[in-house]
């Protein structure tokens, strides 16, 4: 059977971020239970031919799980916990060590089970030191990960597969095939044209996702009231038109935390399980009260958004109240500002109420949902490729060159792509965003976000220096 490792830790650690960055992104979410239980999140990993379950846990707070909310979550990770066979603790490095930190490494310790220490937030090097304060909790060697960076992953996942799964298979042999001309056999992917898209309508309070929903229904699936806070749970609504299948998700409005009342438990965890729809669905629309233009919150959402690895549509909604060219263009303004780190993704004016634009947001939920499941074949990548490095050779690190052998794609939904190079250390994030706009401008990739990682492989020809 599968090894099962479960993610624990106190909240806002960043166990959720470690999850999605070991499992591609793409957490499978396997049951919903309604109203106060928030979910576990199963997914699987992949370390040298080591295939390990995970499971995400809700934040351990012995405080909140005296509330009824919380000893919800506290039973949820506690299962979870006692099906594994192994355990990473996730602490927060630039908070360092807390009294809940030591309460849970004592409950960890009394399961006899391997606990590997996570200290997570620790982006460089330079902060390594942060985990020598960790180490009187007593769980052995603390590994430094940033889970939002990468940083350190291999070296926790190497541990914890040799833990659970047992020693790693000898290597085989890698491929010999010529990248320029022949395919790299791709890995099996898992996608039915058939099945219906699963789109998530997110969004501030008021921005009328509700009223979306209830406008290509047809009917009122979902309340709507200039009340915020009218929609808690997520409410799924099957939908077709013509040949094409949907799952409209309409979500809980998402407000800053600091604008959430004290006790409003319920609206948490609404927010919550609306920050979980993100996950699940094929693609996000990210709706906006045209009226008032999008806010610092709404780009925090759409962060959320990239961050998963979502297609995305940003939706003005309410159009119809910006009457003046002056108004319109100003509101194009902002929306261009807010979201600069999402140019690839489209924005469009509409409005639910009279049905403005309706037909070509789904038009756009189609294109962006073909983009996000876009494979480029191998032997074509690299011809393109090749005319990318000629244009711009990665640059020098410490004066030695970087080579890059080839570049395949490894999976869709997010596409992202690997580079097979000499001195993964040595490639800067800027020519990895120079590599990610040429795609574009070469293949599109319109709603997506892309990802790129760089893998080591030595020069058959020549060592490095």
């Amino acid at each position: 059977m599968t090894p099962l490792v479960a993610i624990v830790g106190r909240p806002n650690v960043g166990k959720s971020t470690l999850f999605n960055r070991l499992v591609g992104g793409r957490p499978a979410l396997v049951h919903d239970t309604p109203h106060l239980t928030r979910d576990r999140r199963y997914g699987e990993t992949e370390y040298f031919g080591r295939t390990m379950r995970l499971v995400d846990t809700g934040g351990l707070d012995p405080e909140a799980a005296r509330e009824v909310i919380g000893a919800g979550i506290h039973r949820q990770a506690m299962r979870a916990i006692d099906e594994a066979d192994g355990l990473v603790l996730v602490v927060d490095g630039r908070t360092g060590v807390s009294a809940i930190d030591h309460e849970l490494a004592k409950q960890l310790r009394a399961t006899g089970k391997p606990v590997f220490l996570a200290v997570n937030k620790v982006d460089s090097p330079a902060n390594d030191a942060l985990v020598h304060d960790f180490h009187e909790l007593a769980l052995g060697d603390a590994f430094p990960i940033s889970s939002a960076h990468g940083r350190g992953i291999d070296a926790l996942l190497e541990a914890v597969a040799d833990a659970v799964c047992g020693p790693a298979p000898a290597p085989e042999p890698e491929p010999e095939f010529d990248p320029l001309f022949d395919e790299a056999p791709p890995e099996e992917e898992k996608h039915d044209d058939n099945a219906p898209l699963r789109v998530a309508f997110v969004g501030r309070p008021n921005a009328g996702k509700s009223s979306l929903t209830n406008r290509l229904l047809g009917e009122e699936r979902s309340l709507v009231h200039d009340v915020a806070g009218t929609t808690t749970d997520p409410v799924d609504a099957p939908f077709s038109i013509g040949s094409r299948n949907y799952v409209l998700v309409d979500t809980a409005g998402i407000r800053r935390k600091a604008r959430i009342e004290r006790n409003a438990d319920i609206e948490k965890l609404s927010v919550t399980m609306a920050l979980s729809q993100i996950e699940r669905a094929d693609v996000a629309v990210l709706v906006i009260d045209a009226g008032l233009g999008p806010a610092e919150q709404d780009a925090r959402i759409a962060g959320k958004i990239e961050e998963a690895g979502r297609a995305c549509v940003i939706a003005l909604n309410k159009s119809d109240l910006v009457t003046s060219d002056a108004k319109k263009s100003e509101l194009r303004e902002l929306t261009k500002d807010t979201f600069h780190f999402l140019p690839w993704a489209p924005v469009t004016m509409i409005s639910a109420a009279r049905g403005d634009g309706v037909d070509r947001l789904l038009d756009l939920v189609d294109q962006v949902a073909k983009e996000h499941r876009k494979r480029i074949p191998t032997a074509q990548l690299n011809r393109f490729f090749a005319d990318v490095i000629e244009e711009m050779p990665p640059p020098l690190h410490h004066g030695h060159q970087v080579t890059i052998h080839y570049i395949t794609q490894a999976t869709i939904k997010p596409p992202t792509f690997i580079l097979m190079c000499n001195k993964p250390e040595g490639m800067a994030p800027s020519y990895k965003r120079f590599i990610a706009n040429r795609l574009r401008d070469a293949y599109g990739f319109r709603g997506t976000p892309l990802r790129i990682f760089v893998k080591a492989r030595k020069d058959r020809h020549k060592q490095d220096d």
